[in-house]
């Protein structure tokens, strides 16, 4: 007999093994009555974080095109990798810099542990470049100095002073490379903050950094462990207890083991933090870094220049799954394929009268709903962002066969249609594309002939101001040609008696619209024929023609072939 688990089985998951993160002692926190109001100093670690999580890295093409797509974008400082610890970071570090790869206003970063023979080779590889950022870490949490180190605080702390002290004097061993130190204190959220802020301090003090000789402290969520709002506390807590802050560009680097690595990103920028190092779609070791696109985008719809362009995600996104062999998901924020698309019918239909309204307006600002922002301003079209299900209301087809084919359908007819693109939809079972929307449309409206098709038709004078014309009508009736003949105060009238005498098909107009389709030569007449039959059904006929009488007489026809049908 086979036994369900519950929680209380044994081997289930328990809850109790875990402890809340405890909370920063800081009640006058002042980061929640903050906007950002700038964008943060970027640094992509695409090329490093980024490759290093990579199933099969990257080899040199696939950096290359990574590192020319970062400088398009125009990211100003770039980790290019760990050139101790890999031949290919070594040899890509070498290529770019011998064959002036670096455009000037460029730093690339470099990121080696605090050993010796690491840092030396870390200088060999940057040698000759004309500024360079050498990052330099070690863990510091207090589960890795008890359970990988064996060290106490001071034993974590020699490490990281002896790795500055050697770097300060390579550094003045390569005048002709500007170099940059920053520190990161590795698992930070895992690290005391006392102890976080005494050892950035003696990185700081041996460095000699100032106001004209900043160090760049880099703090990061290498596993996420806490809520945004503790990972802003600490953030805030540091920036205002280090000594010298006007020596120091405080850093984030998020992961996103939680899932809340944006959040964290954009909290610890309003906790005073100034650089926020990422990759472009969150790649990186476990759940990733935080998305640097993301993070962008967001400052971008609150107004805020995120000094990076974005102006064709497409072609980026193209570029990062060529370069890391992971697809860009469908619902990724900004990037993904579906994201500015709706398949809800009152989505739809809400969108449909926002692009509406937006055309009608004189403001400049975006206003339309379910779209957060304008998809052009990303380098997307408008083409997708409506598309067909059996989830899909008259909105949205409105929409289609509008911005795709120029039919602008009345709202009644949209309702009369829904359900036949419905019916479609639910027996395929697939969604339909503006070809297959367009093909029903024409299907159930404008090219149906049985049991009557309009061959041609004339008008018999009356005399002058009779108000009343004869309209002869020459029709194919079951396939047979037939003349129809009727009289009214216009042709609309007279083929509605035609057909009630001559084809015992009695129709009542309940309404008429028309517009043109095209512009010019090619411009056609769409008319739209709202009728109600005998047996009080109401329907619609649809016609197009280059002549409006010819258009209006095959929306009756259109609208007579499917009251009998």
């Amino acid at each position: 007999m086979n036994h369900i688990a519950t929680p209380t089985t044994a081997g289930a998951a328990r809850h109790e093994k875990y402890t809340p993160f405890p909370q920063v002692k800081l009640t006058d926190r002042q980061w929640p009555n903050r906007t950002i109001e700038k964008a943060p100093v970027w640094c992509s670690v695409d090329l490093r974080d980024g490759n290093q999580a990579l199933i099969e890295p990257m080899g040199p093409d696939r950096k290359r095109a990574m590192f020319d797509t970062l400088l398009k974008m125009g990211f100003k400082e770039i980790e290019i990798g760990f050139p101790a610890a890999s031949q290919t970071d070594f040899d890509f570090c070498r290529e770019i810099i011998e064959g002036g790869k670096i455009p000037d206003g460029v730093t690339i970063q470099v990121l080696t542990q605090s050993r010796e023979e690491l840092i030396r080779r870390t200088f060999e590889g940057i040698k000759g470049s004309k500024r360079a950022i050498v990052h330099l870490y070690n863990s510091t949490s207090e589960l890795q100095r008890r359970v990988v180190f064996g060290l106490d605080r001071q034993g974590i702390i020699d490490i990281a002073v002896a790795g500055t002290e050697l770097i300060k004097r390579l550094a003045a061993e390569h005048p002709e490379t500007e170099v940059v130190l920053q520190y990161s204190p590795e698992s930070f959220t895992g690290t005391e903050l006392d102890f976080a802020l005494e050892i950035c301090e003696a990185v700081m003090e041996t460095w000699g950094a100032s106001a004209t000789n900043k160090v760049i402290l880099n703090l990061p969520a290498t596993v996420e462990m806490s809520t945004p709002n503790i990972h802003a506390d600490q953030i805030e807590w540091f920036c205002r207890n280090l000594k010298n802050r006007d020596a120091a560009i405080i850093s984030l680097h998020p992961h996103n083991d939680r899932g809340t690595a944006v959040a964290a990103a954009e909290l610890g920028m309003m906790a005073g933090a100034d650089r926020v190092e990422g990759t472009l779609f969150g790649n990186g070791e476990r759940t990733g870094n935080v998305d640097v696109v993301t993070l962008a985008m967001n400052l971008f719809t609150q107004g805020v220049d995120p000094e990076l362009r974005i102006d064709d995600i497409n072609e980026i996104v193209r570029v990062s799954e060529y370069c890391t062999q992971l697809p860009v998901p469908a619902r990724h924020p900004y990037a993904g394929e579906l994201v500015f698309t709706a398949f809800s019918g009152s989505h739809q239909d809400a969108i449909n009268k926002g692009l509406k309204a937006l055309t009608k307006s004189n403001s400049n600002k975006w206003e339309v709903p379910y779209l957060p922002i304008d998809p052009q301003d990303l380098g997307r079209s408008y083409e997708a962002v409506i598309r067909i299900n059996s989830q899909s209301g008259k909105g949205g087809i409105a929409y289609v066969l509008e911005k795709d084919y120029g039919i602008q359908i009345p709202r009644r007819l949209q309702i009369e249609f829904s359900k036949v693109v419905q019916r479609i939809a639910d027996e395929t079972g697939k969604e339909l594309t503006p070809a297959d929307i367009h093909a029903a449309f024409k299907a159930e409206y404008l090219d149906a002939e049985q049991p009557l098709a309009l061959i041609e038709h004339s008008t018999e004078p009356r005399g002058p101001n009779s108000g009343v014309r004869v309209l002869n009508v020459v029709v194919s009736r079951d396939g047979k040609p037939a003349t129809l003949k009727g009289s009214g105060k216009g042709p609309i009238d007279a083929f509605l008696d035609a057909l009630r005498q001559g084809a015992g098909i009695d129709l009542h107009v309940v309404d008429y619209r028309e517009h043109a389709v095209g512009e010019g030569e090619d411009a056609q007449a769409c008319a739209f024929v709202e009728v109600k039959t005998k047996d009080d059904r109401t329907l619609f006929g649809v016609g197009m023609d280059a002549d409006i009488v010819t258009a209006s007489l095959r929306a009756l026809v259109s609208a007579a072939n499917r009251a009998v049908k």
